[in-house]
C-alpha cells in the first residue's frame, strides 16, 4: 500500500496575541532553556521554530524528506499526539540521535518526532521540545533555513 503525505508550506505564522497562545519552550541538547514562544494550535513546531529564530533546520521545508527537524519531545505530550506516520518513521530512522526513550539534563523521558509533524494542540499547552546535539544535514553549504 502507497502511502502519500502532502508536504507542509513554511511561509510562516501568525503569532497569537501575548498570553492567548500555547506554550512552548525549545531547550538546547543539553537542557538549557533557548526560549519559551505561544503558537497556536495547529501550527507545526518546525514553522514555530522558524517563526521565533529558533535554530531547527528543516531542509526539506516540511515535505517529510529529511530528518533535519528531529526533535525530542517530553514522553507524556508524544503520546497525546497522533501517532508517527510511515514516512515519519522512515525518514526519523535516519534521523542523528533518535530514541523511544531519552535522558538529557533535565528532560525526562522524551521521544523523537519530526518539528514538522508535530500539530500544537491546547492538550500540550507547556511542551517542553529538546533539540538534539545534532542533524544528519542534508544541506552543505551552510544555508540557513528562512521563513
Amino acid at each position: 500500500m502507497l502511502h502519500t503525505t502532502l508536504p507542509l508550506r513554511h511561509e510562516g505564522i501568525d503569532r497569537p496575541k501575548p498570553g492567548t497562545g500555547i506554550k512552548i519552550t525549545f531547550r538546547d541538547a543539553n537542557g538549557d532553556n533557548l526560549r519559551t514562544v505561544e503558537a497556536n494550535e495547529g501550527d507545526d513546531i518546525l514553522s514555530i521554530a522558524h517563526e521565533y529564530d529558533i535554530d531547527l533546520e528543516g531542509a526539506c521545508e516540511g515535505s517529510i524528506a529529511c530528518s533535519t527537524c528531529h526533535v525530542i519531545l517530553e514522553e507524556d505530550a508524544y503520546y497525546q499526539l497522533d501517532e508517527p506516520g510511515d514516512d515519519e518513521n522512515d525518514m526519523l530512522d535516519l534521523a542523528f540521535g533518535l530514541t523511544d526513550t531519552c535522558v538529557a539534563s533535565e528532560m525526562a523521558d522524551g521521544s523523537s518526532r519530526l518539528g514538522c509533524q508535530v500539530k500544537v494542540m491546547r492538550e500540550i499547552d507547556g511542551l517542553v521540545v529538546q533539540l538534539p546535539s545534532a542533524t544528519r544535514n542534508m544541506y552543505v553549504d551552510g544555508a540557513k533555513p528562512g521563513h
